[in-house]
């Protein structure tokens, strides 16, 4: 699993280029043939394989960060009760009286 950061522009960027490559790689498959649509089809499902691989690195690199922003808002929670009760009931009062105004 990749260990670095990956930001969501980044990922859209891979997908973007692996998909339009692997179109590309298949379009020139359909018009070869014998060994070099072989190796084009082969190429195709390489790359991918391999963009698979990397939404599969940023889907758990969000996970992750994911759970440990919930691990950390429930011990601020229950370090500071009171602040936290106050926090939601001022924002509870802010989205009604925004959606008060419509």
């Amino acid at each position: 699993m990749n260990t670095k950061a990956t930001t969501l522009g980044d990922v859209e960027a891979d997908v973007k280029q692996a998909l339009s490559g692997a179109e590309e790689m298949l379009s020139q498959a359909a018009s070869s043939t014998g060994e070099r649509a072989a190796e084009l089809r082969a190429k195709a499902l390489a790359q991918l394989k391999a963009l698979r691989e990397r939404v599969q690195d940023a889907q758990a690199t969000a996970v992750r960060q994911g759970r440990a922003a919930a691990h950390a808002t429930d011990d601020y929670v229950h370090d500071h009760p009171w602040r936290a009760i106050a926090t939601a009931a001022a924002a509870g009062v802010i989205i009604g009286l925004l959606i008060g105004r419509r």
